[in-house]
């Protein structure tokens, strides 16, 4: 496999990755903008052009965007962080200048016209509502908001409904004009692929007005100063009713450059990773009192989020905050052994490899480093990073991070004197 880049004349950045045992390829678009880059008039917009960018070109309906690619057999879609936002394609190799040309026409040329605004509009809030709906998934914008506060890492991704209700097509379509930017793009392509030809065929579909410019911008690489979280020790418990307790304990992380996100990692596997994992082992196997546990991280510029969540009967729900309590201030105290920190980077190990068998998975993993960090690291280099983890860097993560205050978030049927009582479990 060979990773490839060029830089056009525009600024774009195009990356590949030649995979030859396969006959399928896949074809990104990475935006550099999410929901950190909004104002409060256009919260939610990164999100909402997600959607608008496949409602019709100067030359593609909605319809012939969907279903040229299905007429071959591909599938397309798009998705929306906090900092980026990637549309692709995945067909047959054969059919990749479909590809190429269908997605970069979308990016160059869509209309964003009032009425797909209107009616697109209707969409996202049922997007909202049907988040709203499932405590599982608003949990994680509550505890964001939560730890961040209305920072621009705080704010969830979809807007709120009445920035969805208020915004206009005419801001929607500069947002799109301002971001949508030779230096602010990266197209990623992998699978069974020649790089010179992709930059032909990348070449020729981006040759339109305002993204053929012969002299290029420097390559936008996102950098942030700490966002410093406003809500260390905060509990907010949104009480509604429902069968389960959904619940988020964490704390403030490490940023996507700071070395010792791979120690965290290890941690983050060890705590709640898999079946092995400690708090899988005291809250589920041994006292049955969740089906979902997990431990996970996010990194951003800047800052990121290291968290816990479970989901549990409300009755239980401060059994398993305790339990939990007990397992941080143990790793914290004692560290891990030198198994569960082996059994971790297998772990990571493997789900690295394992997570690049397809072509999609590919495209995202250059696509992604590209726009986040300019570069590229092979494979070797991110399985040495690991390897180099040792037990003791991982007990000063746990230190450094769990030793902290924790923030707790919990939706489920609470009355407000509940928030007392959780203070006093996670005290």
């Amino acid at each position: 496999m060979t990773i490839r880049r060029t830089v056009l004349p525009s600024g774009l950045r195009i990356v590949t990755e030649e995979v030859h045992t396969v006959r399928s390829a896949a074809y990104g678009v990475w935006a550099n903008v999410g929901s950190r880059d909004e104002s409060s008039s256009v919260a939610g917009a990164s999100h909402f052009l997600e959607h608008l960018l496949f409602k019709g070109t100067t030359t593609r309906s909605a319809l012939d965007i969907s279903s040229s690619i299905e007429a071959v057999g591909g599938e397309t879609n798009a998705f929306t962080g906090k900092e980026n936002t990637c549309f692709y394609a995945r067909t047959l190799d054969q059919d990749l200048p479909l590809a190429v040309e269908v997605i970069s026409d979308m990016i160059t040329s869509s209309l964003v016209t009032k009425s797909d605004v209107d009616s697109e509009r209707g969409v996202v809030l049922e997007e909202i509502a049907m988040r709203d709906d499932d405590p599982g998934d608003l949990i994680h914008d509550v505890f964001s908001e939560t730890l961040f506060g209305d920072s621009s890492i705080g704010k969830p991704i979809l807007g709120t409904t009445d920035s969805i209700k208020s915004m206009s097509r005419e801001a929607v379509y500069r947002y799109y004009k301002r971001k949508y930017r030779p230096e602010n793009l990266v197209v990623a392509v992998a699978g069974n692929i020649k790089h010179d030809k992709v930059v032909k065929m990348v070449s020729k579909a981006f040759a339109r007005d305002g993204f053929s410019d012969e002299v290029a911008l420097p390559a936008e690489i996102r950098t942030a100063k700490r966002i410093k979280p406003v809500g260390v020790g905060a509990i907010d418990v949104v009480n509604r009713p429902g069968e389960q307790a959904h619940i988020m304990l964490g704390v403030e992380g490490v940023s996507r450059s700071d070395d010792r996100r791979f120690a965290l990692a290890m941690l983050s596997i060890a705590l709640g990773g898999g079946m092995s994992s400690r708090l899988f082992q005291e809250i589920r196997e041994k006292r049955g009192l969740a089906y979902s546990v997990y431990a996970f991280g996010q990194q951003f510029a800047g800052s990121g989020i290291f968290s816990i969540y479970a989901g549990t009967q409300p009755a239980r729900a401060y059994d398993v905050i305790s339990i939990a309590r007990e397992v941080i201030n143990d790793v914290v105290e004692n560290g891990l052994t030198e198994d569960e920190v082996a059994r971790a980077k297998g772990a990571a190990r493997g789900g690295l490899v394992l997570g690049l068998e397809d072509t999609g998975s590919r495209m995202s993993r250059i696509g992604k480093s590209e726009l986040m960090y300019g570069d590229q690291k092979s494979v070797d280099e991110l399985l040495a990073e690991i390897e180099a983890v040792t037990p003791d860097q991982v007990h000063q993560a746990a230190r450094d991070f769990l030793g902290k205050q924790l923030s707790l978030a919990v939706i489920g049927p609470f009355p407000g004197r509940a928030q007392s009582k959780f203070a006093r479990v996670l005290a």
